[in-house]
């Protein structure tokens, strides 16, 4: 079912920075950097990518559109948290922590990235 993810930015290097220290944060790599220009994140399986937009209009964050990334544990989802805001990134939403919800715990993070998209690390809570 999926595939891939891809944001678009309007500073491919600012946004390096950014999701370089995020995917550090998760045991990842930094970015590949394509004949485009375009930046490509492999981690466990799957494919994260930042680009310019095609069309040469400017890029936006879609409203009601949130990327979860899997954490391995509450202090992984922290650790991503700081790297983010440290390279570029705003805290947005509640503070990291526990939220119940209906299907069980789990620990949430939230940020935007430095074009406004919405980033989430994601670590489920075992019963």
């Amino acid at each position: 079912m999926y595939s891939h993810n891809m944001v678009g930015s309007n500073d491919i290097a600012r946004s390096k920075v950014f999701y370089d220290a995020l995917f550090a944060v998760m045991g990842g790599k930094p970015a590949i950097i394509d004949d485009k220009n375009r930046l490509i994140y492999l981690h466990k399986g799957s494919t994260f990518m930042v680009t310019a937009p095609l069309d040469g209009q400017p890029a936006t964050a879609g409203n009601g559109c949130t990327i979860g990334f899997a954490m391995d544990s509450p202090e992984q989802a922290d650790a991503w948290h700081k790297a983010g805001v440290e390279s570029g990134g705003k805290a947005i939403e509640d503070p990291p922590g526990v939220r119940d919800m209906a299907f069980g715990k789990l620990y949430l993070a939230y940020l935007r990235d430095p074009d406004g998209n919405k980033l989430c690390a994601l670590y489920r809570v075992p019963a």
